[in-house]
């Protein structure tokens, strides 16, 4: 894991990464390392600008993909676009192909286990496709997500409601407040944090749950909750 100000070029490892998703002419260093840049290392030139275009691409990409593959009504899609394009989704892509060791984060954004966050690892993976939009195109930025995502999407991912948009529904469906989540606690060293989080919803009650990321301890904390209440 890199940290300290960012580099003009990227390394040789950076490089040969990009290689490996298929980008063999990188073009623009710079923005390629704005893309794996956090903004806990100071630097001005982080990944935020490059996320919200990639996600854009991504959406994009998905939705195309399952109108060409799947024969449902909108809301069935929906869902299932909601499921493949999410932070857990792209975060679990990130890990697959192991983004985090090109990440550059800050010292105390390290020591805070950054490198196994969800929120980053699925903010930078979608910056890295916004940076090759810019310096790849479309075309080449598309056969990326078809190829990362292929398992993701021939599988079941989306098929049921995510535990934390099956609570945010059942909410609404009976006149409550959205659930509200509080990290507890977080123990044990950086390399394998545990977290608990509690969800409650206003006039119900509320529960806990303990995971290895604080996304997977609130979506099991959705679930416990749906268990019990629902």
């Amino acid at each position: 894991m890199s940290t300290g100000p960012k580099r003009e070029g990227l390394s040789e490892e950076a490089r040969a990464f990009l290689a490996g998703l298929g980008v063999s002419d990188p073009g623009d260093e710079a923005l390629w390392l704005e893309a794996l840049t956090h903004g806990s290392t100071g630097s001005p030139r982080h990944y935020q600008r490059l996320e919200f275009l990639g996600d854009r691409v991504l959406g994009l990409t998905i939705a195309e993909w399952l109108y060409e593959s799947e024969y449902a009504d909108e809301g069935r899609l929906s869902q299932r676009l909601n499921a493949l394009v999410s932070r857990e989704m792209c975060a679990a892509i990130a890990r697959d192909i192991g983004l985090a060791a090109h990440i550059q984060l800050g010292a105390q954004a390290r020591a805070d286990g950054g490198s196994d966050s969800d929120n980053i690892l699925g903010d930078v993976m979608e910056a890295l496709l916004g940076a090759s939009l810019v310096t790849q195109g479309f075309g080449a930025t598309r056969a990326i997500v078809r190829r990362l995502w292929a398992d993701a999407v021939a599988g079941a991912a989306g098929q049921r409601k995510h535990p934390k948009s099956a609570l945010q529904e059942w909410c609404a469906g009976n006149n409550r407040k959205m659930p509200e989540y509080r990290l507890v606690e977080r123990s044990g060293p950086d390399h394998a944090s545990r977290f608990t989080v509690s969800v409650g919803v206003h006039g119900v009650g509320e529960v806990l749950a303990t995971g290895a990321s604080k996304a997977e301890a609130e979506k099991l904390a959705a679930a416990a909750f749906m268990e019990e209440f629902g």
